[in-house]
This record gives structure tokens, C-alpha cells and sequence, in this order.
């Protein structure tokens, strides 16, 4: 790691990180007016040349008022003559600069031409390829240092989901899964602990991910919600023991596909009726009910019903008051909407390292948020989680 990315990193954690993007925006800030300097003196900070023509000479304080808060730089100052950033002089917003700088520079790093143009525009004197790079890899750094942090204490409940992205790969373009896994701790909060890039239908992939999050701390699992990816399933045993629950959401389209558009409103409401029941025992004898009564009509249906009861209602052996949260993905499938939301400003990722970038800092915006919210589960219900699910049943491998 360089000097220079050891000093970013420093800056932003003496900034305590109690918001993402305000320290964001003054490190960057910070790091642009540095690039803007060397191209005007003609030298890196401390750099021997003969292409020197002054010398720094500390700096001065100036705020900047943005919608993120007031930002505190530090403006470089020179022996000869007198340096002021364009993006603060009268008439140049905050937002150009800011949007240029977050969307461009931190996040995306699709296209270092791009972000120099969009510097140029606000009136710099441009940075060049390998600053952008620099730039990019200070970000990463700061983004790998959040999702490979080691995880401490028990985590009983954790959600799988996956968002598709677009990447160009060995000059094709290519679909990749970005698979995300947030969890609730034993103390009833909730945190994003990991990000995967890869094929989210491959047995192999899903078991070295649930194999990096137990390498990195995760332990305690008992429960785990996801979507029906083949080889999840067999992985969550290997790797945690745990049950399994199976989205009811993405149950209901795959259940409601076995019959016409017709029988939906009815098949719909035959079936929700088990989740209206007040335990695991009624809401199975209901379930067995409804499947017998569309046998006849919905063979195929009737078929789904059977073989998938045990993963639709895993959520109830825990407790009631956690039911809301457990039997479906909604959850991180917000979260995904908004990394699609984000995402598709990039269109085609050039590849995986940008993915990474830019999820991962949506990501650790997302967690920073949730921290500052209440508990995503009261501490007396998760007090309850050990009696009321001290052993719940185990999915067949």
C-alpha cells in the first residue's frame, strides 16, 4: 500500500466515519486539488524536477456548503503566485463538482476519460489516467476493508439474494451475479457482511461463498432465506447446518406459472390462507388441505406444494414476532433495486474490480444507514430466538 493511499485511508477514519459520503467528498475534494497542484507546479509533493516552478506553502481553511453538509477543505497554498479550485470560485456549484466526483470518480471508474472531461468541465486543469487510478484504488481499498472485516459474535438469520449486471468479458459482454449477504446479530441488528461476484447457479460458487463468510467470523446461523439457487441448498448444510427458508415471494410467481392467469386470484388465496394460520403445526395441516383440494385440477401445482412445505414454512419455528422478516427476500431485494438504480448509470461494467467498486460503496453507504436506525429486531425477541428455536429442523442435503 502507498504512502499516499495509507494517508487517504487516515484522513477518512479521523473523520470517524459517521457519515460515508460527507467524508467521501472531502477526501476526494481534498485529492483532486492535490492532482490540480502537481499539474500546475510541475512536481509531485517532495519530487525533485526540474520542472518545478514553485513551491507549497501550507494551506488555508474554506468551507463549502453542500446538500451532504458543510465540507471542510484545506486549500493548498503556493510560495509563488496563488492557487483557488474552480469548482469553488462564484457561480460554480457544489453539486457539479460533487456529482462529477461520486458518480465519476469514486464509484464507477468505468471510464477514466470520462471523469477528466467532467473535471475539465468544472474548470481544473484535469487529472490524468494513473491519477484517476490512484484515485480508484484508494476507494477500493476502503471498499475491500469493508467487506472482508471479520465478523464477530453470533448471526442467526441470514438473507441471500442476487442482482444481475452487465460486464464486458474477454471482449464479450456477459452477464455476472452480484450475490449480497446481510444478516441480524444476536444483539437484533442488522448488517450488510458480504459481496460475491460470479455464476449464482453453480453449487461450487455458492459453496466457496458460504465457506469465505465462516472463514471471516460468521457463525450462529440458524436460519437462512434465499431465493431456490440450485446447489444454495446442499451449501447452507455443508457449511452452517442451519435451515433453509424459501422466498414466499419468488414461491407465489413459481407456484402461480402452473396455471392460467384465471385461476391466479383463487390458487393466490388458497394458498396464502396457510400463512394467516397461528403456528408451524396449523399452517402445515392447512397447507396439506389446500394441496389436496387442487390436486385434481393442478396435478403439477399440487406437486410443488408437496415437495416444497417443509422450505416455505421454516420460518415459523422461530419466533412470531420475527415471521415479517423471515419468510421472503424483500428485505435485500431493496437494497438490490437500488444497486440497480445505481448500476445502470454504468450501463456495461469494463469489469468486475469496477463492479465491485460500486456495489460494495452502495453497500457501505447501506450499512452506515442501518446503524444509525433502531434495532432490526427487538433485543427480547432475539433473547426468545434460543428457546423458542433451539432446534429447528434441518434441510436434506
Amino acid at each position: 500500500m502507498t504512502d499516499d493511499t495509507m494517508a487517504f485511508l487516515h484522513q477518512i477514519r479521523e473523520r470517524g466515519g459517521q457519515d460515508l459520503l460527507k467524508d467521501l467528498a472531502e477526501a476526494v475534494l481534498q485529492k483532486l486539488m492535490d492532482f490540480d497542484i502537481e499539474n500546475r507546479v510541475g512536481a509531485a509533493r517532495y519530487e525533485r524536477s526540474d520542472a518545478r516552478t514553485t513551491q507549497r506553502n501550507g494551506f488555508r481553511e474554506r468551507e463549502l456548503e453542500t446538500r451532504l453538509g458543510t465540507l471542510e477543505l484545506k486549500i493548498p497554498k503556493l510560495r509563488k503566485g496563488s492557487y483557488f479550485p474552480a469548482f469553488l470560485e462564484p457561480r460554480k456549484t457544489a453539486e457539479r463538482a460533487l456529482v462529477a466526483v461520486i458518480q465519476e470518480a469514486w464509484i464507477q471508474g468505468v471510464s477514466t476519460r470520462k471523469v477528466d472531461d467532467l473535471v475539465q468541465a468544472m474548470g481544473m486543469s484535469g487529472i490524468s489516467k494513473s491519477q484517476v487510478s490512484k484515485l480508484c484504488e484508494d476507494i477500493d481499498e476502503r471498499v475491500n476493508s469493508f467487506l472482508d472485516r471479520k465478523l464477530e459474535g453470533d448471526w442467526p438469520y441470514l438473507w441471500l439474494d442476487a442482482t444481475y449486471l452487465k460486464v464486458r468479458e474477454n471482449g464479450r459482454i456477459v452477464s455476472v451475479a452480484a450475490i449480497i449477504a446481510s444478516a441480524v446479530n444476536a444483539e437484533g441488528r442488522r448488517e450488510i457482511i458480504g459481496l460475491e461476484l460470479g455464476p449464482s447457479e453453480a453449487a461450487v460458487f455458492w459453496l466457496g461463498f458460504l465457506r469465505s463468510l465462516e472463514s471471516r467470523g460468521l457463525k450462529g446461523v440458524k436460519l437462512v432465506i434465499s431465493d431456490a439457487h440450485e446447489g444454495l441448498k446442499a451449501a447452507i448444510s455443508q457449511v452452517f447446518k442451519a435451515s433453509w427458508q424459501r422466498c414466499r415471494v419468488h414461491f407465489m410467481r413459481n407456484a402461480l406459472a402452473h396455471v392460467s392467469k384465471a385461476h391466479h386470484g383463487m390458487v393466490s388465496a388458497a394458498i396464502r390462507s396457510v400463512f394467516s394460520q397461528e403456528d408451524q403445526a396449523a399452517a402445515s395441516r392447512t397447507w396439506r388441505q389446500v394441496a389436496d383440494q387442487l390436486r385434481a385440477r393442478f396435478p403439477r401445482l399440487a406437486d410443488l406444494l408437496d415437495n416444497a412445505e417443509a422450505d416455505v414454512l421454516a420460518f415459523m419455528a422461530f419466533p412470531r414476532a420475527h415471521w415479517p422478516k423471515l419468510h421472503s427476500t424483500n428485505p435485500i431485494e431493496r437494497l438490490n433495486k437500488e444497486v440497480k438504480r445505481r448500476a445502470d448509470v454504468v450501463g456495461i461494467f469494463p469489469n468486475e474490480a469496477s463492479i465491485r467498486r460500486l456495489v460494495g460503496a452502495i453497500l457501505l453507504e447501506q450499512n452506515d444507514e442501518w446503524q444509525l436506525q433502531h434495532r432490526y429486531m427487538s433485543l427480547e425477541t432475539m433473547a426468545g430466538l434460543a428457546d423458542e428455536a433451539a432446534a429447528p429442523p434441518k434441510i436434506a442435503a
